[in-house]
């Protein structure tokens, strides 16, 4: 009988794939040797593989740059990294490399980016997109940012009273954008975006407010889809109605030259998962160059705003399991060495499941189990794979350690979480390691934070030392 966990994997998806392979038992990510990395810093930890960043970001690149000229599209793209996505040095350091620009959504933001232009690591060429809800402290930095010279920020307008309050900061000319609120997928709870301005709201607005101002100059029209790039009948509507909107605004504003599709790219959350990218790119392409020759107006630039896209495939989290609890007749609870609500909050607040898969003993039996966490919380758990109604794994064995990797948790998860500070039930954050690979394909590690310790907890909650 095939009763190993390699056969389980074997028969439900297509396996080894471009980022997983065995060396004997144990799983290989982008030929990493996990139980190597385990046995140097032990588990738990996460983890962040920054080449596949860069790789992420030359294929999207690639995309767009074979659809453009298949399709003769006479406008350039630009592709912008969301820093929201995480904000870590490392990660933008990498991203950097591959001459993109910047997406920001907060105050505190437009710091980052004042660092990064001291560094050298951006220019006054680079743009940044300042999206959000702007509020004092954010539009001063805007300001500041646009007054020191550069040019090429363009803040995004989420409420008729924006342009007012940055005319006040900014000292000279400058450029902006502006938000439509699209309409939600049918599946929400409301029906329009609370961010931006209505579909049928923006001509008046930019004659009202933007026509007549010689300080404002609009370029560019920002398109979001909160459910991101994904081929259903929603977003190739909503995609047209936005096109409508420019050749509208196109028509009687002559400086409007660029169409912002945000809304990213979805990642791997699964062995059995399916996008076609390349045909998305093509046909997006395509549907802007059909609509904007028929309406005789010149076709915009292409920016997009990749976050999760980016960076979320470069990182992983790999826990051990401590223990196993026969709760009934039925369900057994393998308890991990951390937790999901501190570690993986995702899983917790929005059920997202990322890939998950034994790192080690993969040539023993396995059984069916639920997944526990350490805190004392009954929400603490992860029950299920992706396309399974429940988690299989090696069978558990006391004498013989099991570890667990959860996959692709690159995005959000450390800002989620609460980076460096508390967590629930003063569960403490695990080691963070950085890991790159030379172009000889040589693999090297670093440990870019340690796992919290109790004086670090302590401290925060005003237990010092007299």
């Amino acid at each position: 009988m095939n009763t190993k966990y390699i056969n389980l994997i074997d028969q439900t998806y297509y396996f080894p794939q471009e980022e997983f392979d065995l060396k004997e038992d144990s799983l290989q990510f982008h030929g990493i040797d996990l139980m190597e990395l385990i046995k140097e810093y032990g588990a738990p930890l996460k983890f962040t593989y920054l080449p596949k960043i860069s790789e992420n970001i030359q294929k999207a690149k690639n995309w767009f740059a074979e659809a453009i000229e298949k399709h003769n599209y006479n406008g350039n793209y630009n592709y912008c990294y969301c820093t929201k996505s995480s904000h870590f040095q490392h990660v933008l350091d990498e991203a950097l490399k591959n001459n993109i620009h910047i997406e920001t959504s907060s105050a505190f933001d437009i710091n980052i980016v004042e660092k990064l232009q001291k560094s050298g690591k951006i220019n006054k060429d680079t743009y940044v997109i300042c999206n959000g809800f702007k509020r004092e402290q954010y539009i001063t930095n805007i300001g500041r940012l646009i007054n020191n010279g550069h040019k090429n920020c363009i803040p995004i307008i989420d409420n008729y009273e924006e342009i007012d309050l940055l005319s006040e900061e900014i000292e000279d000319d400058f450029k902006i954008g502006i938000r439509i609120a699209s309409e939600e997928e049918p599946k929400f709870e409301f029906y329009t975006s609370r961010l931006g301005i209505g579909y049928k709201n923006i001509v008046p607005f930019y004659e009202e407010q933007i026509k007549n101002n010689d300080k404002v100059e609009l370029k560019m029209l920002h398109f979001f889809i909160n459910t991101g790039i994904r081929d259903t009948a929603y977003y190739w509507n909503e995609l047209l109605k936005c096109l409508k909107v420019y050749i509208r605004l196109k028509r009687i504003c002559p400086t409007l030259d660029s169409l912002n599709i945000g809304g990213g790219f979805p990642i791997k959350n699964s062995l059995q998962f399916d996008y076609d990218y390349q045909y998305m790119v093509d046909e997006i392409i395509n549907q802007i160059n059909i609509a904007c020759q028929e309406a005789e107006v010149p076709v915009p630039h292409i920016f997009t705003e990749f976050g999760s896209f980016t960076v979320g495939e470069s990182g992983g989290a790999i826990y051990e399991v401590l223990y196993q609890k026969q709760q009934n007749d039925r369900e057994k609870w393998n308890m991990i060495n951390s937790s999901f609500i501190t570690t993986l909050p995702d899983t917790w607040a929005i059920n997202k499941r990322f890939i998950m898969l034994a790192v080690n003993r993969w040539n023993d039996e396995y059984e069916r189990v639920l997944l526990g966490g350490l805190t004392c919380d009954s929400d603490d758990y992860y029950n299920s794979e992706q396309n399974m109604n429940a988690i299989y794994l090696p069978k558990f064995k006391k004498e013989k350690p099991l570890y667990i990797g959860f996959f692709n948790t690159g995005a959000y998860q450390e800002t989620i979480g609460g980076f460096g500070g508390l967590q629930h039930c003063l569960i403490p954050s695990p080691k963070h390691i950085l890991i790159n690979k030379d172009e000889n394909g040589n693999i090297s590690t670093k440990l870019f934070s340690e796992q919290q310790k109790s004086e670090d907890l302590l401290k925060i909650l005003g237990y010092h030392d007299n």
